[in-house]
């Protein structure tokens, strides 16, 4: 056992016992310090912490329960041996419920404490082991956290392999990286991918949505903010920014963000120091910053959306995902992904998906990508007969035949159609609205079941 864990603190008002014990604890080998108050105590004790520390409960200044439950608090590593003449069983238990190794009363025979002491020192011993094994697998976890975002979801498509060795390229530096693409692309999770995979990955990554605070509070969560800097600030609000300090700073839904606030962080990422509103006190910034944005960068620019000079400082890197209608072959490893995950969430066996039922979801052009197809999946594992996904299992936008997908996105781009296209149009629609059912579909139209019919052979509607 090493000289600083045989530290042992002896907090007790009585000077013959202080000097007793130091006598005692010296002759065996330790290195005792002693205090009279409890004041001094917890002053020498926070200087550096002992091994094991001998507390009275009857103290000048203070309660020894009180002074137990606190140290407990602070350093529950430390073994606390209460040593008092108030050994009452009441003191006993209490002493125990707030964390005491053990309870003796005065007067001691010096062999039990010896014993005691050597007993709790054991003990320190192997809890700071087990903090020490807890350590290394919370790295050996994060390790295995990094290996997983690495290689899952499976990607196949070029685009997405290209973006992935790209990753690989920069995701160690302290490069701003921007992310750009539709909603549900994946957005997030590339960026938790990158942080996972940088030096900064021992901490968490802090999100903020620009898009889901209101503009005027969107400067105090990334700023934070001192009591009294406005009406409502209670307390002090330490921001994002500073909770990002040595990790990654992920904004979403940048274009969101106020123009005059987009200068201001810009001054952040330039000097790497900010002020909380409401203080005059300048403090360091340290964090890497991943930016996204669904809106096309050139619109964003030109609708000022987005300042130009911020834009210019978060493009160091630009990741483009693109949609997952452009990139089909993914969907059979994202299927996969997300139906052994949803399986082992429910407690249910991984289903198989039908033949016809795989088809249409390729056929599908999952305008709310990845995340649709995630929460198409759910839906299927949820209502899944047999272990087998089939097409009735599916939401009702994915059954629709892909001929109405197609009609129906192509008429949602606007623009001005003859009297046949908005005849035909308004058929297609009122087929996907009853999901194929021409009965309710001709309903729907004011019409007869045969008149629809002809008008579909007409118009080379098929389903």
């Amino acid at each position: 056992m090493t000289a600083e864990n045989r530290r042992i603190l002896i907090i007790d008002d009585e000077r013959p016992i202080l000097l007793t014990l130091e006598a005692l604890l010296g002759r065996h080998g330790y290195q005792p310090q002693t205090a009279a108050t409890a004041s001094y105590g917890l002053r020498v004790f926070k200087e550096n912490p002992p091994a094991v520390l001998l507390l009275d409960l009857q103290l000048p200044d203070a309660d020894g329960l009180e002074m137990l439950a606190q140290i407990k608090g602070e350093h529950p590593e430390t073994q606390v041996i209460i040593l008092t003449a108030h050994d009452s069983l009441n003191n006993a238990i209490e002493s125990i419920k707030r964390g005491a190794y053990h309870f003796i009363s005065k007067p001691y025979a010096p062999e039990e404490l010896l014993s005691l002491i050597e007993k709790a020192l054991e003990k320190q011993a192997l809890v700071r082991e087990t903090e020490q094994l807890r350590a290394k697998t919370h790295q050996l976890e994060k390790r295995l956290e990094i290996a997983e975002t690495r290689l899952a979801p499976v990607v196949k498509s070029k685009a997405m392999q290209e973006i992935q060795e790209l990753i690989d390229a920069m995701a160690p530096s302290e490069a701003n990286v921007l992310i750009t693409g539709e909603s549900g692309v994946g957005k997030e999770v590339i960026a938790n991918v990158i942080h996972m995979r940088s030096r900064r990955a021992d901490k968490p990554m802090v999100k903020l949505n620009c898009a889901a605070f209101p503009q005027a509070m969107i400067e105090s969560e990334l700023f934070g903010y001192v009591k009294g800097a406005f009406t409502g600030a209670m307390n002090d609000f330490s921001g994002m920014i500073a909770a990002a300090g040595g990790s990654t700073l992920f904004l979403d839904e940048i274009s969101e963000m106020p123009p005059e606030l987009q200068t201001r962080f810009l001054r952040v990422l330039q000097e790497r120091e900010y002020r909380p509103l409401g203080s005059t006190k300048t403090l360091k910034a340290d964090f890497r910053v991943i930016a996204a944005t669904n809106r096309p960068i050139a619109s964003a620019l030109a609708e000022n959306r987005l300042r130009a000079d911020l834009y210019y400082r978060l493009n160091t890197f630009q990741i483009e995902i693109p949609p997952l209608r452009e990139r089909k072959e993914d969907i059979p490893p994202l299927v996969s992904t997300f139906l052994k995950r949803f399986a082992k969430e429910l407690g249910k066996p991984e289903p198989e998906i039908a033949p016809e039922a795989f088809q249409k979801l390729m056929d599908y052009a999952w305008p709310g990508n990845v995340r649709e197809l995630q929460n198409a999946m759910e839906y299927g594992v949820v209502l899944a007969r047999s272990g087998k996904i089939s097409v009735k299992e599916l939401p009702a936008e994915v059954q629709l035949p892909a001929a109405l997908q197609q009609s129906e996105r192509n008429n949602n781009g606007g623009g001005v159609q003859n009297l046949d296209d908005l005849e035909r149009n308004a058929i297609i629609q009122a087929l996907a609205q009853c999901h194929g059912n021409k009965k309710k579909a001709a309903q729907v139209l004011g019409i007869q079941r045969p008149t629809l019919y002809n008008k579909m052979k007409r118009y080379a509607i098929e389903l």
